[in-house]
């Protein structure tokens, strides 16, 4: 009599294949290593940083050139909130200001030449490491001597400042770059050293620049972040109040004393009601959709949009401040393939101006950023 018997799988000739889920697989060891690669090995957004320095240290120096009428009523030694007062504040808060520093009128007008100073030399990236320092000093002081003057831009461009010192600002469309091009010249024109020389002065080089990158992608990663809570949370907020609901917020907005600087313009956009619903609901749209619409080709229309809304805020409110640090902000969200294209279509549109600009210089054109390690 014959027993039915049980078929016996035959053993596979291959090892079964490594899961992602196994934190010791290949394949996650080697995404950890990308993933770190990513943050020490290169620093990224070089011309956002860029861009970024120039547009808030642009912003600034425009902001206390404008100021510069009523600079002692605002900070100064005749101010209503005096400087007692302030550092009464101050003993509270925790704030910090060279500004209250003194009561003397003639040291006032110095720390405010020297603002005037810090904010040139950072827009034109002169020894950006030190300045960038020198830079946020000013704007945290000039912030806190006057806090209860200050709107979102300021805050904004506080933060921003204070970020900045972290990052490579300084790598490309700066002096720093031209003397950072200029001096790889001459070592590349010098005989090469024997094996061994300045080995201890090459280490302390590349740890420099590995600290330099990991500290510069994370605060532009912070930058990045800062971008979305600010859009975030100002749609999330819009979402729940009535008038964002039902479309009749910017009909409100444009009714409003203290934000219609041009009452004529104001009047005239307040006539199109329909025009006034899409743009509420559009603004909101943008702002809470933003965080995730930061990948693919997708940013770029949402971003000129942004910057349309940023333009209709300035010239609508009367608020260039916080609109321009706004429309710099975004930037970050541009990469360095971005830069180079917006050179070409200049050169395009402008040829002749180009290669005039190319005979003066003597060929030499804008400064391309260095290889991670070299100064910033």
């Amino acid at each position: 009599m014959e027993t039915e018997q049980t078929p016996v799988a035959a053993p596979s000739a291959y090892p079964p294949a490594p899961s992602d889920s196994n934190p010791d697989s290949p394949r996650t060891l080697a995404r950890i290593a990308a993933l770190g690669g990513l943050v020490t090995d290169r620093p990224v957004s070089l011309y956002a940083s860029a861009v970024l320095r120039i547009g808030y240290g642009l912003l600034y120096l425009a902001f206390l050139l404008r100021e510069f009428p009523n600079r002692n009523e605002i900070w100064g030694p005749g101010s209503p909130w005096t400087p007692a007062l302030a550092r009464q504040l101050f003993d509270q808060t925790g704030w910090f200001s060279i500004l209250t520093l003194s009561d003397r009128p003639a040291y006032f007008e110095a720390c405010y030449a020297a603002a005037v100073v810090t904010c040139a030399l950072f827009v034109l990236g002169w020894r950006t490491r030190v300045v960038s320092i020198l830079f946020a000093v000013v704007v945290a002081s000039f912030h806190a001597r006057a806090i209860f003057m200050t709107d979102g831009g300021d805050n904004l461009i506080l933060l921003m400042a204070l970020y900045l010192t972290f990052t490579a600002c300084g790598r490309c469309l700066s002096l720093d770059a031209r003397r950072t091009r200029r001096q790889a010249v001459r070592e590349a024109e010098r005989p090469t050293p024997g094996p061994g020389a300045h080995t201890l002065r090459h280490r302390l080089g590349t740890t420099r620049g590995r600290l330099s990158t990991v500290l510069h992608n994370c605060a532009m990663f912070v930058i990045a972040v800062q971008v979305c809570v600010v859009y975030g949370s100002a749609g999330l907020y819009k979402v729940q109040g009535a008038t964002w609901q039902n479309g009749s917020a910017l009909h409100y907005v444009m009714n409003l004393d203290l934000f219609r600087p041009w009452p004529a313009l104001s009047l005239m956009v307040d006539s199109h009601p329909l025009l006034i619903a899409a743009a509420t609901y559009l603004t909101v749209l943008l702002q809470v959709a933003f965080p995730f619409v930061l990948f693919g080709r997708l940013k770029y229309p949402v971003l000129a949009m942004l910057l349309g809304m940023h333009v209709g805020i300035a010239i609508l409110m009367g608020l260039p401040l916080f609109s321009g640090a706004m429309i710099v902000a975004d930037a970050v969200f541009l990469p360095d393939r971005f830069h180079p294209f917006l050179g070409q279509l200049w050169r395009r549109a402008f040829p002749r101006a180009v290669t005039a600009k190319a005979q003066t210089s003597g060929g030499k054109g804008l400064a391309v950023p260095p290889q991670p390690g070299s100064a910033g």
